[in-house]
């Protein structure tokens, strides 16, 4: 436990002071500035002013978000049916993971194919996101990038996993997004 604890502790937070967690709601504006203009059609280059860590609830503006203030514990990644915390799945994205947000009306098949997608890479979290607006199958994000779409059959998103997983634009590419206590994804 007590490494467990050390490791959690030693995540970077941009050498900023973290919030105890004094229950209030942080704001934590996620702004598109435009695409990204890195190859992939659609990708949106979004603006997180911050990489703290607190245990209060996030106001992110941008769902799902893209980057911000987030949770000291990260969720393994990983397939899910149930959706999980923005605040947890944030500090993924520091981590350098790509997380699909998926709608959770969308068929059997379309859910089966993120599910695979998701078993493929140990740098993956997938979740259902209720949020959605109607019509989007699924957002992929990784830290400062989004690309929104109808089909989970569109090659972007295959294309989005490989060019961010890990990509610069992450303050902590290459740490583990596994060995939270934190979420145990579906085999």
């Amino acid at each position: 436990m007590v490494a467990g604890v050390a490791f959690f502790a030693g995540c970077s937070n941009g050498g900023k002071a973290t919030d105890a967690g004094g229950g209030e709601t942080s704001t934590e504006r996620n702004v598109e500035i435009g695409p990204a203009d890195e190859g992939i059609e659609g990708v949106m280059a979004i603006r997180v002013p911050d990489n703290t860590h607190t245990e209060s609830p996030v106001d992110y503006g941008l769902r799902p978000p893209a980057g911000g203030v987030h949770n000291p514990v990260w969720l393994n990644c990983g397939f899910y049916d149930k959706a999980s915390p923005d605040e947890n799945l944030v500090h993924d994205l520091e981590h350098g993971a790509v997380w699909l947000a998926y709608s959770p009306d969308l068929p059997t098949a379309d859910i089966n194919l993120i599910h695979d997608l998701a078993g493929a890479s140990p740098r993956i979290v997938a979740t259902p996101y209720p949020d959605l607006p109607t019509g989007v199958a699924v957002v992929a994000t990784a830290w400062a990038r989004q690309l929104t779409l109808d089909s989970v059959a569109d090659p972007r998103m295959e294309k989005f996993v490989a060019q961010y997983t890990d990509g610069r634009q992450a303050p902590e590419a290459g740490t583990t997004c596994l060995e939270s206590p934190l979420g145990t994804p579906i085999p």
